[in-house]
């Protein structure tokens, strides 16, 4: 099939009818989230068969995967988004020169973190709440992920800029493989070579190095792909003003998820193995069903950064209350069909641990509950980024895991014990949806306000 050239893309984008081009862009979106999650649930499940110790072990490096997804989504989703105001402003040059600067930028961000975590592997593990039972799987499977940093932040560039251009496609094809590829590597690495917890490791590790290999090709092969190139990588601040000023909220949601990650291990120790696992596997739960609305919004998100730069802001408001009718409908079905089989799936991941199964259910079932706001919450977030709202949009981002749940974690289980431990995700997402509704009635006011401008600017011509 010959490829769209630029204008017939500028087109597609701002003149297909929205509950058509949203649907296109974000299947292939809502499968690679929805793939990207697996490689954690994959390793949690099989890992979960191991021991309750080991299973601990990996929600403490699921703290360090956020690092490494923080540094490439923000550099990736900044520099993404703004190529999309950019291409939709038909200003390639400063399109490139962002592509560039962001995937050289992230390599160099991942090498770093590479060196420095494994020369301190292990002290980091302590500081990433792994207790002494759990510590000596924790750094088992440390040293593997630091391995892959560098390009592993490099894939999520990647990945943010194809979909930014409207090839969300593309890259499905790399994720989904890697993560077929990890989950069919799992349990043969795990129990039929008998590596254990670095078996799930090693096949992490393997399957985000195929992804890579796959969205490298295809950023290179594709004819209406902006490609890195050394000769547009610039260190001129404007540049990473732009990138940073759009990553930003990206950068306030993964880093401070990381951060409440940390904190989540710490506080669930205090309560033993039994509560670290149990909230881990809790954690992946949840981030399964949102990397579904996720992926959803990230169809959206190029939608709106070209109908912006384009001056449609009539279409960004259309996009915005279409996205936002799907996501509550798909979250209120979720939310209550996960509370009613909360128990069984806890069952499922750590059968032999009845303590692991109490307190994950409770917890699941608490946030099943908060669910469906969610769907305000993300895609108010993901409107006030693309449109290159930066200030608000971190505001809204940082709220969940940062502005909230962060002080939650830190009080509540001190004043009601495992409860508090419990309820401390569901009270930070009800807070956090306040706080997104505030933002985005006046972001939305501003928007009908501009286009009312833009028609009547028309009318007169």
């Amino acid at each position: 099939m010959k490829a769209m050239s630029y204008e017939e893309k500028y087109r597609l984008m701002t003149e297909t009818p929205i509950n058509r081009l949203i649907p296109r862009l974000a299947v292939p979106t809502i499968i690679s989230m929805l793939i990207t999650s697996i490689y954690n649930m994959a390793d949690t499940f099989f890992v979960s068969q191991l021991s309750t110790s080991a299973s601990g072990a990996v929600g403490v490096n699921f703290s360090l995967m956020a690092m490494i997804q923080a540094i490439g989504f923000t550099l990736g989703m900044g520099s993404g988004n703004y190529m999309s105001r950019m291409l939709g402003a038909r200003q390639q040059d400063r399109a490139q020169r962002a592509c560039s600067t962001a995937v050289y930028t992230a390599f160099a961000c991942g090498l770093l973190l590479a060196v420095f975590g494994i020369s301190s592997i292990d002290s980091l593990v302590v500081v990433l709440g792994a207790t002494e039972t759990i510590a000596p799987f924790a750094k088992d499977y440390g040293r593997y992920i630091l391995i892959a940093a560098p390009y592993m932040t490099v894939s999520f560039v990647f990945n943010n800029h194809l979909r930014s251009q409207g090839n969300a496609a593309l890259s499905m094809i790399g994720i989904t493989t890697g993560g077929l590829l990890n989950v069919i590597l799992d349990p043969i690495l795990i129990f039929g070579f008998d590596l254990g917890i670095s078996g799930a490791a090693i096949a992490t590790i393997f399957s985000q190095f195929v992804s890579f290999v796959i969205l490298l090709v295809l950023v290179l092969r594709s004819g209406n792909v902006l490609k890195p190139s050394p000769r547009f990588f610039t260190f001129r601040g404007w540049v990473y003003k732009e990138i940073l000023s759009a990553g930003m909220p990206t950068l306030g949601r993964q880093g401070l998820a990381s951060a409440a990650s940390v904190l989540l291990n710490v506080a669930s120790s205090g309560f033993g193995d039994a509560a670290v696992a149990a909230m881990s596997i809790v954690t992946r739960i949840m981030m399964f069903i949102q990397s579904a609305l996720i992926g959803f919004g990230q169809g959206f998100q190029p939608v709106c950064g070209f109908n912006f730069g384009a001056k449609r802001y009539d279409r960004v408001l259309e996009a915005y209350f279409f996205c936002r009718r799907v996501a509550l409908v798909f979250l209120l079905v979720m939310g209550v069909v996960m509370f009613a089989v909360a128990t069984p799936i806890m069952t499922m991941f750590r059968r032999e641990d009845a303590e692991v199964i109490r307190i994950g259910a409770l917890a699941l079932k608490m946030q099943c509950c908060l669910l469906p706001f969610q769907s305000y919450t993300i895609i108010g977030n993901m409107l006030t980024q693309s449109i290159g709202y930066s200030f608000r949009a971190t505001l809204t981002a940082i709220g969940k895991q940062g502005l909230f749940f962060i002080p939650a974690i830190l009080i509540l289980p001190k004043v009601f014990g495992i409860l508090g431990l419990q309820l401390a995700q569901p009270v930070a997402d009800a807070l956090t949806f306040v706080l997104t509704q505030v933002i985005v009635i006046l972001v939305i006011k501003e928007l009908r306000g501009m286009s009312e401008t833009a028609t009547q600017d028309a009318a007169a011509l």
